[in-house]
């Protein structure tokens, strides 16, 4: 499908081939998008672009978590920054609705809008108008804010914390086992995304959908994934589950059951998650928490993780 507009032409990618053409316009992730089109994450037809000859002067990609799902996020979206701001705004929009039309089936839910940002992108001015560009465009097409994250990473040559004295390790039984710890620190949590699905399911749904749509694709041992129980065979506090993704070593979920919070659980956990991964001889280990969810963040920061990065994340209702 191709649309033109005076002087733009709007179209997807004929083929990996195009790439390149792809690439005229940067963002972090570039240098996934090889590996993501050769495993099917993201297919030539779901990354559009608005054209002025062989110039790029916008463009969109959705991605999803392996081959033959539909897209699940919109994850790349550009505009050229030279253009006068009208300009962009307009061209930016066109080419964000021409391709939704094409990408996201009539009817369904589109999928969620994400952009990292530099952790300083509101004290920077140029960094400030980049992104505050594109969530005004989004803003046009209808899409509301959800969440700002803190992407954060621990790097090899940080001190490790110590062993919890506190609490006892082990793997994770099973997936009920997981899912039932799950479902009781789902009730009254901090993140946004999960507080989102609570409008629309139950905790026990919201847990289950988790495992199946991110514990589920981890090819990492499960061993990994640890149950933190109080000393003296006493009953569970938490757990974490320490994994790798498509892309890095992380901290994918990590929780104090609500009977236990309140005591510091919470860093003997982490710090547990975390030594696991560090002994794999890992170049990084990357997390993220909501901004608003303070004590997290600072458990963070307790075991030597630094903010990278941020992310925005916008949906629509």
């Amino acid at each position: 499908m191709t649309t033109s507009a005076s002087d733009t032409t709007f179209r997807p990618l004929a083929g990996p081939g195009e790439l390149g053409l792809f690439q005229q316009l940067s963002y972090v992730l570039d240098d996934e998008l090889p590996e993501d089109l050769a495993s099917g994450r993201r297919l030539p037809e779901w990354m559009w672009v608005a054209l002025r000859e062989d110039r790029v002067v916008a463009r969109v990609a959705w991605w999803a978590g392996k081959r033959g799902r539909a897209p699940q996020s919109l994850d790349f979206f550009d505009v050229d920054d030279s253009l006068p701001a009208a300009e962009r705004h307009e061209i930016g929009l066109r080419l964000l609705e021409t391709a939704t039309a094409a990408v996201v089936p009539a009817g369904a839910q589109r999928p969620e809008y994400g952009r990292f940002v530099p952790g300083d992108w509101r004290e920077d001015p140029a960094a400030r108008e980049v992104v505050e560009t594109r969530l005004n465009i989004m803003a046009a097409s209808g899409a509301t804010p959800l969440v700002e994250r803190l992407r954060l990473e621990w790097r090899p040559g940080t001190t490790l914390p110590e062993a919890s004295t506190r609490l006892t390790f082990r793997p994770a039984t099973d997936r009920e086992e997981l899912i039932s710890l799950m479902t009781l620190v789902v009730e009254g949590s901090l993140d946004e995304h999960t507080r989102d699905e609570l409008r629309t399911m139950s905790p026990r749904a919201s847990a289950e959908l988790m495992y199946e749509e991110e514990f589920e694709r981890y090819t990492t041992p499960r061993a990994w994934w640890r149950i933190a129980e109080l000393k003296d065979g006493g009953e569970p506090v938490g757990f974490v589950i320490p994994a790798r993704n498509d892309y890095n070593p992380i901290i994918s979920y990590i929780g104090v059951l609500p009977a236990h919070r309140g005591h510091g659980y919470i860093d003997d956990i982490l710090s547990e998650g975390t030594r696991i991964l560090a002994e794999q001889d890992v170049p990084r280990i990357r997390a993220a928490t909501d901004l608003p969810n303070v004590p997290m963040a600072n458990a963070f920061a307790r075991a030597g993780y630094v903010v990278f990065q941020r992310a925005i994340n916008m949906i629509w209702k």
